[in-house]
């Protein structure tokens, strides 16, 4: 062997030149990822109890596979993406609200002005609201109310009754 070779220092320093090595408490980080997986969770299930009728939000919390013990990565990753999801779901429910307050302020100004609403329609999805129930502003008479500026809001009584009106709709009695 030539003697550059023999003097040459070798490629992986020992455990003594790198100094005292750090120990990580593997039980204490697993148990704080936890926690805050735990609350996150629960955020989640309060914000989707307190949005309930509402609909297109991503309320799922994914399988991990099935019961296993994770690993810290994984349990950083379920974290990261609980904390995400909450945030996306906050943002949209935060929009949707907006917008449902513009909708009830626009509904009282219907009701207090309708002849500067003219056709204009709301419903209780547009509130948030379940139901069938508009506000639609129309005018008072036909064409007569049109031609003199006389406009109204009409109520509708909320969702058609399930078996109609028509001599049809219903079953011939027995």
């Amino acid at each position: 062997m030539p003697e550059a070779l023999q003097h040459a220092a070798p490629l992986q320093p020992s455990a003594r030149e790198l100094g005292p090595t750090i120990e990580v408490d593997e039980r204490a980080a697993r148990r704080s990822l936890l926690e805050q997986v735990a609350r996150l969770e629960s955020e989640l299930s309060s914000l989707f109890c307190s949005s309930y009728p509402r609909v297109g939000f991503d309320w799922r919390v994914r399988s991990s596979g099935g019961p296993r013990l994770l690993r810290l990565v994984e349990l950083e990753q379920l974290r990261d993406d609980l904390a995400d999801r909450l945030r996306q779901n906050r943002r949209a429910l935060d929009e949707r609200t907006y917008l449902e307050e513009q909708n009830r302020c626009r509904i009282e100004q219907m009701l207090l002005e309708p002849e500067k609403h003219r056709w204009e329609r709301v419903g209780n999805e547009d509130i948030g609201e379940p139901g069938c129930k508009h506000w639609h502003v129309r005018p008072r008479f036909g064409l007569l109310g049109m031609l003199l500026n006389w406009w109204r809001v009409r109520i509708s009584s909320g969702c058609p009754l399930a078996r109609g009106r028509g001599r049809w709709s219903r079953p011939a009695p027995k």
